[in-house]
């Protein structure tokens, strides 16, 4: 069975809201490049990605438009298949996507043979991951930020079994990457 890996950007009070807070690690002179050599190696993991509707607008809005990315991101969404859980999504208008009607079918998505599936941003979608018990992974990338308000990852946390530590590794942006895993 493949795994299921939940890939989240978050602050230190646990709030995954897209915000302002990004700009800590992207100013001008933050060397990335340790940051983009992981993403390359997590990219290289996986075949599949997992957005809900409103974050596979988002990102079909903007990636591919973006030309001379030196992250690899732009040609690893282009490529790989994404997968996107909506019940009003007709078109998705990118190719190599995939339509899921439900959280049910990406049980057989799983099944069939491949690399890791990776879910990024689209909260109510990985709280839906969350409550079915269909995460395998959680990839957080700490940023140095306290937001105060915003959505949080574990919106009900005493649904989460106890989760083992495999990886902890700093960046020179100041951003931290956990990994954790189901027991």
């Amino acid at each position: 069975m493949r795994d299921l890996i939940v890939t989240e950007n978050i602050t230190l009070d646990g709030v995954i809201e897209a915000a302002e807070w990004f700009a800590v690690a992207n100013a001008e002179g933050v060397d990335q490049s340790d940051l983009t050599a992981v993403l390359g190696t997590h990219m290289a993991s996986s075949d599949a990605v997992l957005f809900g509707r409103v974050t596979f607008e988002e990102m079909r809005g903007y990636w591919p438009k973006q030309i001379d990315d030196p992250s690899g991101v732009t040609d690893h969404l282009n490529k790989t298949t994404k997968y996107v859980v909506s019940s009003t999504l007709a078109d998705p208008e990118w190719e190599n996507t995939v339509i899921l009607g439900g959280v049910d079918e990406l049980r057989a998505v799983r099944e069939q043979p491949g690399k890791d599936i990776v879910a990024t941003g689209s909260i109510q979608l990985v709280h839906a991951l969350i409550a079915a018990d269909l995460v395998d992974e959680y990839r957080l990338f700490v940023y140095p930020v306290v937001q105060g308000t915003g959505r949080r990852l574990f919106a009900d946390a005493a649904r989460i079994p106890a989760l083992r530590l495999i990886e902890t590794l700093p960046f020179n942006s100041g951003v931290v990457l956990l990994r954790y895993r189901r027991p």
